[in-house]
């Protein structure tokens, strides 16, 4: 085809021969959601179509909507354009956007990890001509360990709090990053309490078959059993009248933020846990690797570090302006401020 098949307009990145829109920031006629987080699922819009297992919560977050679910894989025609999901691996019902017109192929990452978690469809590499990639941790600096010894760190806090008979309250964003602590806790530490705006997406996950310990509201456990439990809350609730009722409590932050230095202390909480729905610098690298593409272009995040190495290996890389914020920055609001980082040198060891 002449020109690009994906262009940004003031809707958001459109299709041109499909004549619809990937999460735009505007009201539109036709939107494919990738998944559900604020900036990329808004309201507005006169048809949705997102991934199946994404289909109750975009409804949970934006209400009544018309909206069809696709079932991951599955081809829909549309103006000439096949459109597939594929899963991102970032949170429930995430996906990226396959479109195929006559014989080139792009794809729309949205957001994603490439490590798998229990509370999602692991992302999958999909081959394509040009690949649409998220960069919000594309920076070398950021390297996640295993989530496992993240788990076990989270663990490992809350019974020592509980062992001094004193409240846990883990923050995270309410969509996603809970859930996958949740399924990492150990409830045979002591009761897990949800906040309201927590406890209602883990019915949604639990609906599509996502399995989660057991959790409570806070008027369902009794005051003797607060000490040795731990609650899991939006960071909005951080020094509210909410949280307060917890007394003396040790509370903790989890966000791929926390590996900056200084985040835990500019947070004002007494842990942080460096845990991201997000692709870390390696993460990155590789799924753009497994794409096959030859043209990558970069949207929110680091944009200038990524396509600066990426046209280094050789590919055609560029970026597009979007509107598109971060779950994760938004959990840290403006209390996390990054401290300059010398990229080059670390980019060009990962060569």
């Amino acid at each position: 085809m002449s020109g690009d098949m994906v262009i940004v307009r003031r809707e958001g990145l459109y299709c041109v021969p499909g004549q619809f829109y990937i999460d735009p920031w505007r009201p539109v006629e036709r939107a494919v959601i990738t998944h559900a987080h604020g900036d990329h699922a808004r309201g507005g819009h006169q048809h949705y179509l997102s991934a199946a297992a994404g289909v109750n919560v975009l409804k949970s977050r934006l209400g009544p909507i018309n909206v069809t679910g696709l079932a991951y894989g599955e081809q829909v025609l549309h103006n000439g354009v096949t459109v597939s999901l594929h899963p991102a691996g970032h949170v429930l019902g995430s996906a990226q956007v396959r479109m195929e017109y006559r014989g080139e192929v792009w794809v729309a990452s949205g957001d994603y990890k490439v490590e798998p978690d229990r509370t999602c469809t692991p992302f999958e590499p999909v081959r394509c001509h040009t690949f649409i990639t998220e960069s919000t941790f594309g920076l070398p600096i950021y390297r996640w360990r295993p989530q496992q010894e993240i788990e076990d760190e989270i663990n490992a806090w809350w019974a020592a709090n509980a062992a001094q008979q004193r409240t846990s309250v883990l923050l995270g964003y309410s969509f996603g990053k809970a859930q996958r602590m949740l399924s990492g806790l150990d409830s045979s530490i002591g009761s897990i309490i949800c906040h309201g705006a927590v406890q209602n997406l883990n019915q949604v996950y639990r609906d599509e078959g996502v399995w989660l310990p057991p959790t409570l509201m806070v008027d369902q456990v009794a005051k003797s059993e607060l000490g040795s439990a731990l609650v899991l809350a939006p960071p909005s609730a951080a020094g509210s009248p909410w949280i307060k009722r917890f007394g003396d409590y040790s509370d903790a932050f989890a966000s791929g933020w926390m590996q900056l230095r200084g985040a835990r202390r500019r947070r004002g909480v007494d842990r942080g846990f460096v845990l991201s729905d997000h692709a870390d610098w390696p993460g990155l690298l590789s799924a753009i690797a497994d794409t096959g593409a030859s043209r990558v272009i970069v949207t929110h995040g680091s944009i200038a570090v990524l396509v600066r190495w990426l046209q280094q290996q050789g590919l055609q890389a560029s970026g597009f302006d979007t509107e598109y914020g971060d779950d994760e920055a938004e959990d840290a609001a403006s209390a996390v401020v990054a401290e300059p980082v010398d990229t080059t040198t670390e980019g060009d060891r990962d060569a």
